[in-house]
């Protein structure tokens, strides 16, 4: 399904060649001239260690999510504060109440936009998307402390884009406790949700004062990448039920395989492809880095959701409670990853009994059992997760020859992977 790897060194040095991530469609660079830039890169640095080096990266992971907690309390706070002003434009009515009224306003804005937010916030998460992010920044020579705020806004986006996730699928829990629009109803939730994803404007203006042009290009960057995850949003509303239809009947699984991928490279791929490319922008990197960290970050959310949605057969815990029902999927009809990768692997009476009970939305614990052993047992799951190693290797492999001859380098690639292999809580 992939090309073999490029070897470091084997292409780097031809300035015409594009990162094979960007050519695989995985996510688009707007590079008129990647060549080297002026600073070139040093030798690669040695491939990452053979050995489990899970427990040192989910320490860092732990230690980078309390610093992005902090910010988030900056741009979140656990109470309103004196006045709404954070939630308003500037000259707006809010700026003639008096201040027995802004405190109501603030106190009922606050309740409405940002104690759903961090309900999940305070319900847990890995927070690796920014903690992998600041890792990118700290790499490049930047001071990742310096763009707490930016970081944060990136998580608070996605808890917001869980909250309407949820909805969408009829998803109960999250995280363990009840979803946002249990708790809060569907209109507030959905709304939070949304004004979620403007947090990261705010963040913009907190700390990147002195630059307007890398401002709007931040800007740029980000709202590209939301309107992807939206169309990629659209295709997961929509189903792909028409292209199973069609693979069950005639045994063939390319079409709908390309378009589950898609709908993962839209969903989940794009929004950390532009915290990759921004740390990029952050730092001054020319354009050729610049493109290969946006395609490895297209890839490690790409991956990221091919396993979750492996995860999702075999259930999701944390410290043995429950924090995601086990084939939610398969109750809510979808098409996944494994299910077309089944195509292949099962003789079509089975395929048919299996899809017939996921197309009707399959409810009794029996029949999700049923689907879930089968699933595991053909082979399916595991061929997902040898999909997601490729991808992530192959993309690694044109990533490594642009970054620094450092030992941060190597732990770039190990808190990726840890991310798409082992990390189960979104």
């Amino acid at each position: 399904m992939t090309a073999p790897g490029i070897a470091p060194g084997s292409g780097a040095d031809d300035p015409g060649r594009v990162p094979s991530a960007v050519a695989h469609g995985l996510i688009a660079c707007d590079a008129d001239a990647p060549g080297p830039g002026a600073e070139a890169p040093g030798a690669p640095p040695s491939r990452p260690p053979a050995h489990d080096v899970g427990a040192a990266i989910a320490v860092r992971l732990r230690r980078a999510a309390q610093r992005v907690d902090e910010h988030v309390a900056q741009l979140y706070p656990a109470g309103p504060a004196a006045d709404a002003a954070e939630w308003l434009l500037p000259g707006t009515l809010h700026d003639h109440l008096a201040p027995g009224a802004r405190a109501h306003l603030a106190r009922r804005l606050h309740q409405a936009l940002a104690a759903p937010v961090r309900h999940l916030v305070e319900a847990g998460g890995q927070r690796w998307r920014p903690g992998l992010v600041a890792t990118v920044i700290d790499l490049l020579g930047g001071d990742s402390a310096r763009y707490g705020p930016l970081l944060a806004a990136m998580e608070i986006a996605h808890t917001g884009s869980l909250m309407v996730d949820d909805i969408q699928d009829s998803s109960a829990v999250r995280r363990g406790v009840p979803a946002a629009h249990e708790t809060f109803g569907i209109p507030t939730a959905l709304n939070a949700g949304t004004n979620a994803y403007f947090a990261l404007d705010r963040a913009i203006r907190m700390t990147v004062t002195h630059d307007a042009a890398l401002s709007g290009r931040l800007r740029e960057v980000y709202f590209a990448a939301l309107r992807a995850a939206h169309a990629g949003q659209a295709l997961d509303i929509q189903g792909h039920r028409a292209e199973m239809d069609h693979a069950v009947s005639t045994g063939d699984p390319g079409h709908v395989l390309d378009l589950v991928r898609l709908t993962h490279r839209l969903k989940s791929g794009a929004l950390l492809a532009a915290g990759f490319e921004m740390a990029a922008l952050l730092t001054g990197a020319d354009d050729r880095r610049r493109c290969a960290l946006a395609a490895f970050g297209s890839v490690v959310g790409t991956t990221y959701q091919i396993t979750d949605d492996v995860a999702d057969l075999r259930g999701v815990t944390r410290a043995g409670v429950v924090t995601k029902r086990v084939a939610e999927d398969a109750r809510n009809g979808k098409v996944t990853m494994p299910l077309a990768h089944a195509v292949a692997r099962l003789p079509q009476p089975q395929l048919k009994e299996v899809w017939q009970l996921v197309r009707g939305q399959a409810a009794r614990e029996g029949d999700l059992t049923a689907v879930r052993r089968t699933l595991i047992g053909c082979g399916a799951a595991a061929a997902c997760e040898q999909e997601a190693d490729a991808l992530l290797e192959e993309a690694w492999q044109d990533l490594e020859p642009e970054l620094p001859h450092s030992p941060g380098t190597p732990v770039l690639y190990e808190m990726a992977r840890h991310t798409v292999r082992r990390n189960r809580i979104a």
